[in-house]
This record gives structure tokens, C-alpha cells and sequence, in this order.
């Protein structure tokens, strides 16, 4: 929950997260069905909390924002459904959300940041550069042709046995390890542009994985995995970063990352050292801002709502939705006809 004042400044008066790490844990990964059901059992408590650690009442709220997309489906209409129903209750405007975009702007959470930026966006699913000229206004620069970094880590650290969520416990493990010790293969080096490619880097991490026996083996290949997608992330970055610069010339040059994937401290350190090198500032979220989390959804309503783009109780759980919708259609980066998940 988020308080915006007519200067833009914004003030975060709760931001509650109901955690489903334990339910999912034994599975090692996020099963939709028991995702959704979480979903039904607790939005009603959680959101009893959040407005209790705000301090308001139903009367106080201005609007209402809900995620409406992208992401596991059931999930998302349980949120946006009970949006819904506390809009119509309250005879409240409603912000349909695009989770994505929560994340392009959880930086101004923690800063003073003016658009416009230019945001690595790197999460478990989700992997993109993007010009960001405002709150609506988004220009993909590159993204995954493949597997997201964060989905990297952590199918990585489930090859080394490690707990899940896997990133966080892969980024504790490499802590001390010799990234030199094994050679990964390095994606897309013939390949102009800003698009990204984790998923030869993940099979073959994970084939090492199966023979690595030693403590300190296991260690020096999280060091090696954690060294070797910060290098891709900030290779790619580094094109956009040139690309950036040049449409935008004589103006003020910001680099923003954000997603889960930003909490990782080997990340930050080699992104910063790019923008520092290219001239830009550096920016990330507070690290209770990377990972999902209602404030960065509360900041997009509020921004929206404040131009006026809000949405009506028609407005659809959207299981993908690109940031660039035009770059989405105009250049797929999964041709059509191509089956699975990200197709």
C-alpha cells in the first residue's frame, strides 16, 4: 500500500508478502494448483494486515491496483478477482497491473529516480532490457531467447542439490569458490543485438554438477555459474548501454536493474562496474523490492491512476504480457508453430 503525493513522491505505508517457499520447497519448484489454492486461503488475511500496518480504512483508499498478468494464471485471478470485488464494493477505479512493469519501476521505491532509464529487468522469469520513457512506455531493447537467468540459477543449484528457492542458496554456496575452475560455454557470441541465452549454459552447469563429488568442486561451479551469467548480463547490457546513449544524446544517462535476480550481490557488482564504465548511474530497488512484493504493484497504480489510466472490471487475467507489445508481435523471439511454456 502506497501513498503518492501530487509531486510524484511516493511513500510506502505497508507492503505485506505471504511467503509459499515451505509449501513448494518439498517439490523443488512452484507447483500452479497449490499456488492458486495459497492464493484463495490467505488474500483476505493478508490484505486485512496490510491495511491494519497502513493505518487505513476502506474509506481512505483513492483506487485500487491488482496484478493482472503475467504469471501462473490462477494465481492472478484470485488477486485481480478480489481487486475487482473491492472496486465494484467501494465504487473505487481499478489499476490492472502489469507485474513486469511493477518491476521496471520498484527502483523508485528507494530513490528519486526520473524517467527516463534504461532497466535491465532479470528475474526467474523473465529476462529483458527495456527503454523506459514512462509509466506505459516501454521499448524492448533484447531479451531471453530461451531460459531467463534466474530460471538458470535455480535449476543449477537443484543440480547441486541445493534447497529451493535455488538462487539465493547458489549465491551462498559460490562464496569463496575459484570461478576458473570450470569452463562454461558463453552464448550468443556470433550473435549482434542485446538478446540473452542461459539455456546451453544451464545444461551444461548441470551436466558438470552430476560429476562434481568435493565440497570445494561444488562450490568453485556455483562460482563459476554466478561469474558466468553475471558476465552475459553485463555483456548485453553493455550493447544497450551504447545503443542508449546514442538515441539519447545530451541527456542524463540512468541504468536501472530490477527483479530477483538483482538481489544477487556478484550481479550488482559487475553491472555497476558496466554503467560506471559507459557513463551511466546506477541504480537498484532495496532489496525488499527485488523479489515480487505489493508495494511495486501499489507504486504502478498509483502512477497510473494519477494519469489517468485505469481500467474496467472487464479487465483480463493475462497469463503472458509483454512490457513492448509491438516488439512482442513484430519480432517474436519464439516463432510460431514453436510448442511449450514460452511459446
Amino acid at each position: 500500500m502506497v501513498r503518492r503525493s501530487a509531486d510524484g513522491r511516493v511513500e510506502v505505508l505497508s507492503s505485506i508478502v505471504a511467503s509459499q517457499i515451505a509449501d513448494h520447497a518439498p517439490y523443488g519448484g512452484v507447483v500452479p494448483e497449490i499456488a492458486a489454492r495459497a492464493h484463495v486461503e490467505v488474500i483476505d488475511l493478508v490484505t486485512a494486515e496490510a491495511m491494519a500496518a497502513a493505518g487505513v480504512e476502506y474509506a481512505d483508499l483513492t483506487g485500487i491496483a491488482a496484478t493482472a498478468g503475467p504469471g501462473l494464471v490462477g494465481g492472478v485471478m484470485v488477486g485481480l478477482s478480489f481487486g475487482k470485488a473491492v472496486a465494484l464494493a467501494r465504487g473505487l477505479p481499478l489499476v490492472a497491473v502489469n507485474h513486469l512493469e511493477g518491476h521496471a519501476l520498484s527502483a523508485r521505491l528507494g530513490a528519486d529516480l526520473p524517467y527516463p532509464f534504461l532497466l535491465l529487468l532479470v528475474s526467474g522469469g523473465h529476462c529483458q532490457l527495456l527503454a523506459v520513457a514512462g509509466v506505459g512506455a516501454h521499448r524492448r531493447l533484447g531479451t531471453t531467447i530461451d531460459d531467463a537467468a534466474g530460471e538458470a540459477f535455480d535449476k543449477i543449484a537443484k543440480a547441486l542439490g541445493l534447497g529451493y528457492p535455488g538462487g539465493p542458496a547458489l549465491e551462498r554456496l559460490a562464496e569463496g569458490g575459484d570461478p576458473g575452475r570450470f569452463e562454461l560455454p558463453r552464448m550468443l557470441l556470433g550473435r549482434a543485438g542485446c538478446d540473452f541465452s542461459f539455456s546451453g549454459l544451464k545444461t551444461a552447469a548441470a551436466r558438470l554438477a552430476e560429476t562434481v563429488i568435493s565440497d570445494v568442486e561444488r562450490r568453485d561451479l556455483a562460482s563459476a555459474v554466478q561469474a558466468a551469467i553475471a558476465r552475459q548480463l553485463a555483456e548485453r547490457t553493455d550493447r544497450a548501454m551504447v545503443q542508449y546513449a546514442r538515441d539519447h544524446e545530451g541527456r542524463a544517462l540512468r541504468f536501472v536493474v530490477a527483479g530477483g535476480v538483482a538481489a544477487n550481490r556478484a550481479v550488482r557488482a559487475r553491472l555497476e562496474e558496466t554503467a560506471a564504465a559507459r557513463g551511466f548511474s546506477f541504480t537498484a530497488p532495496p532489496l525488499a523490492y527485488c523479489t515480487d512484493n505489493a508495494a511495486m504493484i501499489a507504486l504502478v497504480g498509483a502512477e497510473r491512476l494519477a494519469a489517468g489510466m485505469v481500467d474496467g472490471l472487464d479487465a483480463v487475467a493475462r497469463p503472458r504480457w509483454p512490457l513492448d507489445e509491438a516488439a512482442a508481435a513484430n519480432r517474436p523471439t519464439h516463432p510460431a508453430g514453436r510448442k511449450g511454456a514460452k511459446a
